[in-house]
């Protein structure tokens, strides 16, 4: 008995003692990993796709938010007659105090009209609307300061001290921009400087020199009719307005 035990060889120990309870052994040692560049040989297996080059949104760097416009269109009361320089006077305050970012525009809405002056038609702007402006502003206080401090401006219309004023409706901005240089067709005539019963005199034409009576204004025409004596009779005649003046 000895000499058997003797010459039996060492076994060994089962593999299932080095494992867990319930786990099996591997019966193939793992496969090394594939050189790089060697794509899988299973049958079926689809190589990975390449990554997609960066588009310019992704390479380039982000961008940050456009800020939010809160910049509205509002009527402002002015000085009549001074509009161009009170438009000049705060665009250059609002580069001095560095309120670009609160302000976009300043329009004097304005039309074209063709009159007659001295027998000759003369294009000409003419104010839309006298004595207001129209500014794109953000409205706040440093806004408001800055009108109010500024010669020949009044308020913004339709605000109060506790109410904000209503900006203008886009269907009014956009009425106002059409308009802006638009051509009147016809004749539009100056506005005339006298009025019915006033003494004139005829200062060019064929009645030169003559002193009349303004009986009656024709607006439609441009014309004023007055009435002359003639040969010892009083005659109706129609002129045109710079063609008379106040005796």
């Amino acid at each position: 008995m000895p000499d058997e035990l003797a010459t039996m060889e060492p076994q060994p120990p089962d593999a299932a003692e080095g494992s867990s309870a319930g786990s099996e052994p591997s019966s193939e040692a793992p496969a090394p990993p594939a050189p790089e560049g060697i794509g899988d040989d299973t049958p079926g297996a689809q190589p990975p796709p390449p990554p997609e080059p960066p588009t310019a949104q992704e390479s380039s760097e982000p961008e940050e938010p456009a800020g939010e416009n809160n910049k509205r269109w509002y009527v402002v009361k002015v000085q009549s007659g001074r509009e161009e320089s009170i438009k000049e006077a705060i665009e250059r305050r609002v580069k001095i105090e560095g309120l670009e970012e609160y302000f976009g525009q300043i329009i004097i809405p304005v039309e074209k009209v063709t009159e007659m002056r001295n027998g000759k038609r003369v294009v000409r702007e003419r104010k839309l609307y006298p004595g207001y402006l129209m500014v794109e502003v953000e409205y706040n206080d440093r806004i408001l300061y800055l009108f109010r401090e500024t010669s020949g401006v009044g308020d913004f219309v339709g605000g109060s001290l506790n109410h904000p004023p209503p900006p203008m409706s886009d269907r009014e901005v956009e009425r106002m921009k059409g308009r802006q240089g638009e051509h009147v067709p016809g004749i539009a005539h100056a506005k005339p400087k006298y009025d019915r019963g006033d003494r004139v005199k005829v200062k060019d034409g064929t009645f030169a020199g003559m002193e009349g009576e303004v009986k009656d204004l024709l607006e439609a025409k441009g014309l004023v009719r007055v009435e002359l004596t003639i040969f010892g009779r009083p005659v109706p005649v129609e002129l045109e307005y710079w063609q008379v003046e106040h005796v």
